[in-house]
């Protein structure tokens, strides 16, 4: 694969990837199957999943901006010598809803680790432009209007939670319209230590909820609410919390996870999903170094 320019390192992806896929076919033959029907056709491509998700990961750290170019532009002129199985670009487009399963699972292996110093955000997902939303089809019953700071937006809301480090830990898919604090709990199974929000995570009922399993939220004050004495290091790390803003960035400014042009949900998920597997894969990620070493004016009590 020497001759394939990417962002990313895609024999690393291809070989976790492959990997994957082999564990997960070895535990798939040990359920037992449906017997099949009588006359039943069982067609099989001559590209593996493995090979179908590698490439659709390998999209979001190209720089192009369709699929479709880098595709027919790069893929089949290029890469013939790392998949020489390749298909058509019509047939590769009707293969890709089958690799959404797969891409789910393999996503949840690609999370950080659990530093006890966590930050959560959520970011809307536009599926048209707002002129467009009394017309728009493809996710007719699926996206509802949403508000926030910046203005209204049709579509979805994907909420995050990353480490310190800028890894994901969490994520969750909800129509624009939902609260972002019904997720949390569900989000935050896993989490302890210090969990950092914006003031739209403001609820005495989560903070309990999630202080008695271990992890405290921290969010700043409302201008009408009462002063409370805060620790200096969380306030610090309140004003690092524009690290989740700068995740954001990068999942839609380099990895592309959000565009118009989806002509089906499950294509839409498959975007979404490889372009968070994508993420995982870039070499530098927005990250704080908050650590005493790097704080030696301050007592060691406050950490």
């Amino acid at each position: 694969m020497s001759t394939i320019v990417s962002r990313l390192d895609i024999t690393q992806i291809f070989c976790d990837v492959d990997d994957f896929c082999k564990q997960w076919e070895n535990l798939w033959q040990q359920v037992p199957q449906l017997p099949s029907t009588t006359g039943e056709r069982r067609s099989k491509s001559r590209m593996h999943l493995s090979e179908v998700m590698t490439i659709v990961i390998a999209f979001h750290g190209s720089g192009y901006k369709t699929f479709k170019e880098f595709y027919t532009l790069d893929v089949l002129t290029r890469w013939h010598g790392a998949f020489p199985n390749l298909v058509s670009y019509t047939r590769f487009v009707e293969l890709m809803p089958w690799c959404l399963m797969l891409l789910c699972c393999f996503l949840h292996t690609r999370t950080g680790e659990i530093t006890g110093i966590s930050f959560i955000d959520s970011t809307p997902i536009n599926v048209c432009h707002n002129c467009r939303a009394h017309s728009h089809k493809v996710f007719k019953g699926l996206v509802k209007w949403g508000k926030n700071s910046v203005g209204w937006h049709f579509g979805f809301k994907l909420h995050l939670i990353i480490n310190d480090c800028g890894e994901l830990l969490a994520f969750s898919l909800t129509p624009a319209n939902v609260d972002d604090r019904k997720p949390v709990p569900d989000m935050t199974k896993d989490l302890i230590g210090k969990l950092f929000g914006d003031r739209g995570y403001i609820s005495q009922k989560l903070f309990e909820e999630l202080y008695e399993r271990g992890l405290q939220l921290v969010t700043k004050s409302k201008k009408k609410m009462k002063n409370r004495l805060v620790k200096l290091i969380d306030k610090i790390l309140l004003r690092k919390r524009a690290v989740i803003e700068s995740v954001n960035d990068h999942l839609k400014n380099i990895c592309q996870i959000e565009h118009s042009r989806h002509r089906s949900p499950f294509n839409f998920l498959v975007n979404l999903m490889a372009g968070l597997a994508a993420y995982t894969y870039l070499p530098k990620k927005p990250s704080i170094d908050i650590y005493p070493k790097d704080l030696p004016a301050l007592p060691p009590a406050i950490f």
